[in-house]
């Protein structure tokens, strides 16, 4: 695993996380929605760096509510998938969760998305549901997935 430079999302950012979701999502968020994280107080956006040039080769979000994480996004350039980039990502709010005292953390995943869902199930993240037709382009349900970091959350 090579190792990446993590950082906040800041605006000289924008640019290429918006290229990233172009590159990697059939519904991308825009880079106006991607702006409007920045000033949001219940999210965390990271950015995963090239530490030899500082490209954003990855990126993650986070929203937090009371004591409940929703990641928002994760995304990696495809040229840099399965050299654990995500996983960086992740451990940043897993870490965050644990030292936050978070309930859970919980994301949705595209069931065809084996890869992902492999990543997340290392994590410790379980199947919590499922959205019928969640997504389009092409249509498919949404595995909801969640992390539980106290036994009263899982009840």
């Amino acid at each position: 695993m090579k190792k990446v430079r993590i950082v906040p999302m800041a605006a000289e950012h924008l640019n290429e996380v918006a290229a990233l979701e172009l590159a990697c999502f059939s519904r991308p968020w825009s880079r106006q929605m991607l702006a409007e994280e920045l000033d949001n107080q219940c999210a965390a956006f990271l950015v995963a760096l090239e530490p030899e040039t500082d490209k954003v080769i990855g990126y993650a979000g986070l929203l937090v509510a009371a004591d409940e994480g929703y990641i928002t996004n994760v995304a990696v350039d495809p040229s840099r998938r399965r050299q654990g980039v995500a996983a960086q990502l992740l451990q940043v709010f897993d870490n965050f969760a644990k030292g936050n005292r978070l309930a859970f953390l919980t994301l949705e995943v595209r069931p065809s998305n084996a890869a992902a869902i492999a990543l997340y199930r290392g994590f410790g993240f379980r199947e919590a549901g499922r959205r019928r037709n969640y997504y389009d382009l092409p249509k498919e349900d949404a595995l909801i997935l969640t992390k539980y970091y106290t036994e009263e959350a899982q009840a």
